[in-house]
């Protein structure tokens, strides 16, 4: 197993200084992002120019990867597949095949994505064009000797309203996705945070869905139960102070919220997981300077190291 982040956190670097930043830290693995150049995405990271990457390129980086002895555990590129706008929608398509193609021409086995939403259609309309693209998306990553997986989150800052902007945020969105696209190279970016938040337990599912879990995010929350009674499931309404402020759930880095690590990891090694263990970095209080970040990043790192190196022995 590696312990590694994803990259797109750390702004304003190259990607071969992220790699030396990561090596000198002691990480083994970086999910790298690679969003277009130009995005207005939150979070995101446009560290490999997939749209243009050259054979040059490619053997620039695998020089990198080779001397900081790092490896890439997945490509990640997350934006709404189905979004409503066609023109929008076929950009998102058509770079998320590239990043395929990257991933294949640097040997990397994963591509992370979402799913999205269509908020002008039924849930089932939007199943329906899911599994259109994605029986098409998949079988290109097939062809080309890539799996791709989707990150469970429900992307609430997408709907006005906070509710949730993917249909791939719950074991019963999983089953329906798994039966419409049954390939064994599409699964999950596994984040127990956001089953937390939701109530949903995050130890059942990491063991009921282990055939599909290709990797798994470290990510941690903090769950306000007084603000949950408050604002309800559906999370506050009015007042909201960013578009993913639902109220009483917080993103925090790995051992400063409510996941037991410990008790999860174990659960990890009880279903014989042996993939990339990537820290998510999303904690707004280390947050604003690289500085910041990487503090967040360490303390991570330290804290997942010790309990990965304890309960592995």
């Amino acid at each position: 197993m590696t312990l590694g982040f994803l990259t797109g956190c750390l702004s304003g670097m190259t990607l071969d200084e992220k790699m030396a930043y990561a090596h000198r830290v002691g990480f083994t693995s970086l999910d790298v992002s690679c969003w277009p150049c130009h995005n207005t995405r939150d979070y995101s990271g446009s560290d490999i120019d997939t749209e243009n990457l050259t054979d040059e390129d490619v053997v620039q980086i695998k020089e990198w990867q080779e001397k900081y002895h790092l490896v890439f555990s997945s490509l990640a590129y997350y934006d709404n597949m189905l979004h409503p706008d066609e023109a929008t929608r076929k950009g998102y398509y058509e770079h998320l095949k590239s990043v395929i193609l990257a991933a294949e021409q640097l040997g990397t086995p994963l591509v992370g994505c979402f799913i999205g939403k269509n908020h002008q259609k039924s849930l089932k309309e939007n199943f329906d064009d899911f599994e259109v693209l994605f029986t098409d998306l998949v079988g290109f990553a097939e062809e080309h000797h890539v799996k791709l997986m989707i990150e469970n989150c429900p992307m609430p800052g997408w709907q006005e309203d906070g509710l949730p902007g993917t249909i791939s945020y719950s074991p019963e969105l999983w089953d329906e996705m798994f039966r419409r696209v049954p390939s064994k190279s599409f699964g999950l970016n596994f984040d127990p945070s956001h089953l937390k938040w939701l109530g949903i337990d995050h130890i059942r599912a990491l063991k009921e869905y282990k055939d599909r879990i290709f990797h798994i995010d470290a990510k941690d929350v903090v769950v306000n139960k007084a603000n949950l009674y408050r604002y309800g499931c559906f999370g506050k309404k009015l007042d909201r102070k960013n578009s993913e402020d639902l109220g009483y759930w917080t993103p925090v880095i790995p051992g400063l919220g409510d996941i037991n690590w410990m008790t999860f990891y174990d659960a990890m090694q009880g279903i014989g997981y042996d993939g990339a263990f990537s820290i998510e970095h999303e904690d707004r209080h280390f947050s604003g300077t690289n500085e910041l970040v990487m503090k967040g990043l360490e303390f991570s790192y330290q804290y997942l190291h010790f309990i990965t190196e304890n309960l592995g022995k």
